[in-house]
């Protein structure tokens, strides 16, 4: 279990993983999933770093879409003016949703990384997928009650890790 919740990188937000980084380690494709790793949590819509960052990637020639557990009306209203494909209500961290995102992409799991902030979602569902995993620091400190549990259970398993400016 324990390579499951082991990220391929620590970076400390979005903004330092680069493009021309990406590439040089094979990776075409981006899931990204959206509270706390684009936007805080009570954010409903991408910012205009967020709508910057997809259009970089785009011009870079790499793929994103937003596989989310959320339900399909905030998925859709996030998604949609960023012009990136979505699965909503994907099940996180079971394999369905990384599936399809590795199929819509018409990518191979090798060619995809996942950026996210949850150990136990975004990360385990992208190793038992078989992409490369990106663990970011959550944005906002502001959680539900229940995330904020999760996030105590998180700890041990990031004790003494340093998350990185760049990757």
């Amino acid at each position: 279990m324990g390579n499951l919740l082991t990220p391929d990188a620590y970076v400390k937000n979005i903004y330092g993983i680069k493009p021309d980084r990406l590439k040089t380690n094979g990776i075409k494709g981006l899931i990204l999933d959206i509270d706390n790793t684009l936007v805080p949590t009570h954010a409903p819509d991408a910012d205009n770093r967020v709508i910057q960052y997809i259009k970089e990637l785009q011009s870079n020639g790499i793929k994103a879409i937003i596989v989310s557990n959320a339900k399909q009306h905030r998925v859709e209203r996030f998604a949609m003016p960023l012009g990136i494909d979505y699965i909503y209500k994907a099940l996180k961290p079971f394999g369905k949703g990384y599936r399809e995102a590795i199929r819509r992409m018409n990518l191979k799991p090798e060619e995809v990384a996942i950026i996210g902030d949850q150990l136990f979602t975004d990360i385990v569902g992208g190793n038992l997928a078989g992409v490369k995993t990106i663990l970011i620091s959550p944005i906002d400190p502001d959680e539900p009650f229940l995330l904020k549990l999760k996030r105590l259970a998180e700890k041990p398993f990031l004790k003494g890790k340093t998350f990185l400016d760049n990757y």
